[in-house]
């Protein structure tokens, strides 16, 4: 067993052995006898090596707690403490550890060019346009380019209906301030993007939780609601669903456009996944144009950080109107990233990343499915996340909060369902994320933590 070097230190210290345990936790970890993540020998049988008392190697793993230098979870036992890939966290906030984030394809050419075309198009635009104030929604250049973008998921995409802002929760905020009348509630999934549960308790909106399924909203759900509760407008997410990974089947899209025409419920349809996957059912705008404002962005595919969404209102009219409210609360999104994205977008470069980008969430699927599909795992062919059901917690160790809170203190990506859940009966279970700045070595032994976590926990 390793730690007999430890003996002869303990001896022949004048501190107590309690108080050097840290120290030589410490001192190992610097000279690379101990790594981040290495998990501990249990505390009984490290006190029988080190002939010590039981109660003194506590009270010392106690003391390597408090210094942060190990950390232990029930069901996991103690392990030193380290971020499980080695990844310092952007910015100095664990923001990575709970944001769904795409891969980052970093050495593909296809970044390579994307970043030389973006050089390119602050180099040659005059500084000062960059600067000042733009028209509300983009140039006319930029939202003709992010209408022949939106294109390729909603044919009927006309410029003059098309606004550009500083991202798809900007977009979310103004919408649901411009919709939903005091006295309305919102309707959203029962488990829903964590940001939307925000805006609405920023804006004191009641939402109104629709039950789902393994395929998504159950529209049986939303038309009983429009018959018994003042609806102010309807919130999912149709593909590629944050958590859940489900796609809404054609045929239910057609029942929801449907019920949400015949009752006048303007429909919010984020699609911030819908472009990973080659191909997806037609948008809820197609069915039902008349009340859907289709959103897109660039997020979850190409990088948090490039804060641009794309806004199709139903109408010229509703357009006028949500451009009052996004100036209201955003003002407008920012020239320079704008000029950089239309550069993009024009020179083809755009399209050349998110064709690598879906190859690379088609490998991480796959992985995902390999290595968790013992366990009920639920992914989509081109998604980098997953939705992992767990069975009903003995306790509140294991539950799906617990393992979460483990898996992250690895630097694993994972949240637990209570984020997503807008009915306060959250399902156990799990969404983790295999993006950001994971390569695919650290993709593999990410899901090795996640099933020495779960243990014996494997769907029957």
């Amino acid at each position: 067993m390793p730690f007999t070097h430890w003996i002869a230190r303990i001896r022949n210290s004048g501190l107590p052995a309690y108080q050097l345990i840290p120290e030589l936790i410490a001192e190992d970890l610097q000279q690379g006898r101990l790594v981040p993540r290495e998990r501990l020998p249990p505390l009984r049988a490290l006190a029988s090596t080190l002939q010590l008392n039981y109660t003194t190697v506590v009270r010392g793993f106690a003391q390597a707690r408090e210094r942060g230098l190990i950390a232990s979870r029930p069901g996991m036992g103690s392990y030193v403490r380290g971020s499980f890939i080695g990844l310092p966290l952007r910015a100095g906030t664990g923001a990575e550890m709970t944001m769904n984030m795409p891969p980052e394809i970093e050495d593909h050419p296809a970044m390579q060019a994307l970043q030389a075309s973006g050089a390119e198009a602050v180099a040659q635009t005059p500084l000062h346009d960059l600067m000042r104030y733009q028209d509300f929604g983009g140039t006319a250049h930029d939202r003709a380019l992010a209408a022949h973008w939106l294109a390729q998921w909603v044919p009927d995409a006309a410029v003059e209906r098309v606004l550009i802002a500083p991202g798809i929760h900007a977009v979310l905020l103004a919408l649901v301030s411009l919709l939903v009348k005091p006295g309305q509630s919102l309707c959203v999934e029962s488990l829903a993007y964590p940001g939307m549960k925000a805006i609405a308790a920023q804006l004191g909106t009641q939402l109104l939780p629709l039950a789902m399924d393994e395929r998504g909203l159950i529209p049986e759900e939303f038309e009983a609601a429009c018959k018994s509760t003042p609806v102010g407008a309807l919130y999912l997410c149709p593909n590629l669903h944050n958590p859940t990974t489900a796609t809404l089947p054609i045929q239910r899209r057609e029942q929801i456009a449907d019920i949400a025409l015949r009752y006048s419920v303007p429909i919010i349809e984020d699609d911030a996944y819908g472009m990973l996957p080659a191909a997806t059912p037609p948008a809820l705008a197609d069915f039902a144009g008349a009340v859907t404002y289709y959103v897109s962005g660039l997020s979850k595919w190409l990088g948090a950080g490039v804060r641009v969404a794309y806004v199709l209102s139903p109408t010229v009219a509703a357009h006028q109107r949500l451009a009052g409210a996004l100036r209201a609360t955003t003002v407008m999104a920012s020239p320079f990233i704008n000029a950089v994205v239309s550069r993009w977008l024009e020179q083809g470069h755009a399209a050349q990343v998110l064709a690598a980008v879906r190859t690379e969430c088609g490998w991480r699927s796959a992985l995902m499915r390999e290595r968790l599909g013992a366990f009920g795992v639920h992914t989509q062919p081109n998604g980098f996340h997953c939705w992992l059901p767990l069975p009903e917690a003995a306790g509140p160790e294991s539950s799906a909060s617990a393992i979460a809170n483990a898996l992250r203190e690895l630097g694993i990506a994972a949240v637990a369902a209570s984020a997503f859940c807008t009915d306060r009966q959250p399902p156990e279970g799990l969404r983790l994320c295999l993006g950001g700045g994971l390569n695919r070595d650290d993709c593999g032994r990410a899901l090795q933590a996640v099933v020495a976590a779960l243990g014996g926990r494997a769907a029957g």
